[in-house]
Order: C-alpha cells, then sequence, then structure tokens
C-alpha cells in the first residue's frame, strides 16, 4: 500500500513536475498542466487518464481505482485510493498517465 510521502516522491519524479496547490488538492504539473492531484486528507489521488487506459486500470478493482462520478469522470478523471494500492500498479498508473499527458493523448474531448 502506498502512502502520502511515496506518492509524492513519485509524482515529484517524473521530469519537469512541480507541485502547487489546487483548491484543496495538491496539483502536479508539467507545463502547466495537470496530470494528477493529491487530496491528503482523504489519501486519495486523481489521474488524468485516455478513456482506453482508465478501464484498463479500473478493470484491476474498481474499489481501488475507479472513474470520478461526474463529467470529470468521463474525460478519464480517475480516483486511486493510496491506502489500497500496491506501490508497483501505483508506478505504472503515474508512468501511463505522465507519459499519456507529455505526449498529449489524453486531452479532455478526445475519443478514443
Amino acid at each position: 500500500m502506498a502512502n502520502i510521502d511515496q506518492f509524492k516522491k513519485l509524482a515529484l519524479s517524473f521530469a519537469e513536475t512541480e507541485a502547487s496547490p489546487h483548491f484543496d488538492k495538491t496539483a502536479f504539473r508539467v507545463k502547466k498542466k495537470i496530470w494528477v492531484t493529491l487530496d491528503v486528507t482523504t489519501q486519495v489521488a486523481c489521474f488524468k487518464l485516455s478513456l482506453t487506459e482508465q478501464s484498463v486500470f479500473c478493470a484491476f478493482g474498481n474499489s481501488i481505482i475507479y472513474p470520478v462520478k461526474n463529467k470529470w469522470g468521463l474525460q478519464g478523471w480517475t480516483l486511486v485510493e493510496l491506502r489500497k494500492i500496491r506501490l508497483g500498479m501505483l508506478k505504472d498508473i503515474a508512468s501511463v498517465a505522465y507519459g499519456e499527458m507529455i505526449q498529449g493523448k489524453s486531452k479532455p474531448n478526445k475519443k478514443d
């Protein structure tokens, strides 16, 4: 299972990633684009994924990884319960989300 410090270290390990406040959460951005947010209070991360990747990761366990329950979820925003997820899986999700953001594959209105 992952903790807050492990998550922050992981997110900041990706090139050019910076952390900054985003409402009541912390946003991790590259060139002003958010690729993941962290809610320290609930220990939940929210990754931006393509809809295809979202469906793949959610298939591993919808009590651990699941779409945001509104229109943001329909755009690929995906919640991850840090208390429940294995560190290896968290690293995989982070790598995919970061890679898609860098390559421009997780744009909000893009259809898969």
